[in-house]
């Protein structure tokens, strides 16, 4: 069990994706807001080594955000 504890893996959260032009990309300042193909309601979704591995609800706890898992997924074998 002392081998999986040592085993590092990258977590992130992907709130929604866009598409642009690099040159639009580029322009882009502080405060920028960049539009993403998802809804207020939608499900964040967790990737684990670039994985999906579950879905989940942003929460805000005082002054921190997570995830709060609504969903596993089976990862591709």
């Amino acid at each position: 069990m002392k081998a999986v504890n040592d085993v590092n893996v990258e977590i992130a959260v992907v709130l929604g994706k866009a598409t642009m032009p690099i040159h639009q990309l580029l322009k882009m300042g502080r405060g920028a807001v960049i539009e993403l193909d998802s809804q207020i309601d939608s499900d964040a979704e967790v990737l684990a080594n670039n994985q999906p591995v579950a879905k989940g609800e942003i929460v805000v706890v005082g002054e921190n955000v997570g995830v709060a898992i609504t969903d596993l997924t089976i990862p591709n074998t």
